[in-house]
């Protein structure tokens, strides 16, 4: 072993030791002695995980029995069902990946299996969507991928914690096959026009006949609930059998969609890109770059404006049903319409218009994923170009700028207000003329901050920064915000505070439970904010990977995860350039971490640098060994996207 010295002050001297490798795949590894007091962001990173591990117990003793059973109502439905009960426990992994306990792991295991045990058995008489069970080969039979992404978050993370795990792999690998075409249950994809043939689709298959609101409402419940959907969930009970008849109504033109391709088809890369990174199967890699490929190539003939539909003959506007929401039969050829689409406007059940549209849900995982397997920049174009249209249209409106969310027919009235642009007749959206005007509406506040934050994340050109204004974490890591780290932690304690203080007041019962109704008490919803600070990556809800800078590992303990007493926080990021100040807040036991460039090893690590020593690495990932006590910061030099991504540990 070589001792280095270096002097960083007059009166102090630190001495760093380096290993090189014994053996050619063998990790560096870094000794720091550097003392450093426990900044205050340490303590509470540390407390955050510590805090998260309990509350999610708790959480888990309330809501669940011993086998993983939600104890609930549980039904078939988009506003309260399958992919609802299973997402109760959608970032436990991630906690999992940080350094959470392995209780939490294993009360995931236990609530995963339970969701896809209790709901196999919940099966529809309304619609046969479910007449073999809400799961069914363990994934959703048929649904939209919105409501598909937001079941299986949990699971889509769940190699970040065990690669090795035999069931977890059978399933990336049998999920990706269901749009592969490997079953012959589940032929969900084209391959002669680069389509999925349907909106909603899943491990029966696509759905090829026309919807209905009963596709999406499931059958009729007795029974009073807090229904999350509607104004006052929270204060007040409602009998579904009542509101049945307004939830079937306001589903009446969901079913835009059916047939064809759908931009939030995109998120089935995720199922492609998981099953990839298990063993590096090249039919996973060509199906994703194929049809982000196409999708992509979709957008730049249509003026960079992702279409919301696509026929089956593989055409862009052929892919809407006959009915839509005027109770006109639709034109051919119009590229905004679609469930969730540009145009997706329509009356709630609740008595007030909504708008939405979810194609960000899509594209954003689709090229972002396609990015992460080639570096080739015209994939975050492809996101730029979609977000410039829409600053293009950009108002001032009583002295505020907003931008339009949706795209389509609607009335023209001088006012481009959110909800004046269509008049409402018997609890359906309606235009006088029956023609209204085609084009952007809904202008809004919702400047698309997190859209904009990731597109920076991949470019990494500064010219993407210049529409984010007002962002404490950019601030941060710009140098001119020194107390976020402190005030976001302290947040996300209150956070779980807050949380298992409702818990604990609140007072249904398992036969007054929908299925989305403990959601709203998990302890671990804002764990995205401790996964910034630690990873430097913008994780939102949508399904996708995260293009982080680093991750963590315990060589010791052989487990994904900070080890006990380390923290780590993310201080500066400049092109491959990330600083990490990394602290032992053990004032009697040294600790080792190891530290990967990428959260699945994509970035390859060139060199770190320490105070005035710089390092070689040349590997996805090195080691660090912390005296008691001690703690520094590193700069860490990488070249991005340089490796296939793996879920490989470093070991």
């Amino acid at each position: 072993m070589k001792k280095i010295k270096c002097i960083l002050a007059a009166a102090i001297i630190t001495t760093f030791l380096f290993e090189s490798g014994r053996k050619a795949d063998a990790q560096d590894m870094i000794r720091i002695t550097t003392p450093m007091v426990p900044p205050e962001w340490a303590l509470l990173e540390r407390q955050v995980l510590e805090s998260s591990n309990i509350a999610i117990s708790d959480f888990y003793n309330h809501f669940l029995d011993e086998n993983g059973t939600y104890l609930h109502v549980a039904r078939w439905g988009a506003l309260d069902g399958t992919d609802d009960v299973i997402e109760i426990s959608k970032l436990w992994t991630i906690l999992y990946s940080l350094g959470a306990s392995d209780k939490v792991m294993e009360l995931y295991h236990k609530s995963l299996e339970g969701a896809l045990r209790q709901y196999a058995a919940v099966k529809t008489t309304s619609t046969d969507v479910a007449k073999y069970g809400s799961y069914y080969r363990e994934f959703m039979p048929m649904s939209d991928f919105m409501h598909q992404g937001e079941g299986i978050q949990g699971l889509m993370f769940q190699g970040l914690c065990e690669p090795d795990n035999l069931l977890m792999r059978q399933r990336y690998k049998r999920f990706a096959g269901f749009y592969l075409n490997e079953d012959s249950d589940a032929l969900n994809y084209d391959p002669v026009h680069k389509i999925i043939r349907s909106f909603w689709t899943g491990s029966r298959g696509p759905m090829l006949r026309e919807g209905n609101a009963y596709d999406w409402g499931g059958d009729l419940t007795e029974g009073k609930f807090n229904m999350l959907h509607h104004s006052d969930a929270i204060t007040t009970m409602r009998d579904y059998a009542k509101e049945y008849p307004g939830i079937i109504s306001q589903f009446y033109f969901f079913p835009q969609s059916a047939a064809g391709d759908h931009p939030l088809n995109l998120c089935a890369t995720q199922l492609a890109l998981n099953a990839y990174m298990l063993d590096h199967e090249k039919k996973y890699l060509d199906w994703l770059l194929e049809y982000a490929n196409t999708w992509k190539e979709r957008a730049e003939l249509n003026k960079g404006n992702f279409p919301a539909n696509v026929g089956l003959d593989g055409i862009t506007g052929h892919g809407v049903a006959d009915k839509w929401y005027f109770d006109k039969k639709s034109e051919k050829g119009k590229w905004y319409m679609g469930t969730y689409g540009w145009n997706f406007s329509y009356y709630h059940w609740a008595n007030m218009i909504n708008h939405e549209n979810n194609i960000f849900w899509g594209i954003w995982p689709g090229m972002a994923n396609a990015y992460m397997l080639t570096g080739d920049p015209s994939y975050v174009s492809a996101l730029r170009k979609q977000v410039d249209n829409l600053y293009e249209n950009k108002k001032t409106i009583n002295g505020v700028e907003m931008i339009p969310r949706n795209y389509g027919i609607h009335i023209d009235r001088d006012q481009p207000r959110k909800f004046n642009v269509f008049d409402v007749k018997d609890k359906k959206l309606f235009v006088p003329d029956g023609k209204g005007v085609e084009g952007w509406y809904n202008w809004t506040t919702n400047m698309l901050i997190p859209e904009l934050l990731d597109i920076y994340l991949l470019s990494m050109d500064r010219k993407d920064l210049e529409r984010i204004s007002k962002n404490d974490w950019i601030s941060f890591l710009e140098g001119n915000n020194p107390n976020f780290p402190v005030e976001s932690l302290r947040n996300q304690l209150g956070f779980i505070r807050k949380q298992m203080t409702n818990m604990q007041y609140e007072t249904s019962t398992p036969d007054t439970r929908l299925a989305d109704w403990a959601i709203e008490f998990n302890p671990a919803t804002n764990a995205g904010e401790l996964v910034r600070l630690m990873m430097g990556v913008n994780l939102t809800g949508r399904i996708w990977s995260m293009h982080a800078r680093v991750r963590y590992f315990d060589p010791e303990k052989y487990r994904a995860g900070l080890p006990e007493d380390v923290a780590a926080l993310v201080t500066k990021m400049d092109g491959g350039v990330t600083n990490v100040s990394l602290v032992n807040i053990n004032q009697v036991k040294s600790r080792k971490v190891i530290i990967q460039t990428g959260a699945f090893g994509e970035h390859q690590c060139l060199s770190v640098k320490i105070g005035d020593k710089e390092y070689p690495v040349n590997n996805r990932s090195f080691e660090v060994q912390l005296d008691p006590g001690a703690g520094t910061e590193l700069i860490i030099s990488a070249k991005r996207y340089a490796n296939q991504p793996s879920w490989s540990f470093p070991w």
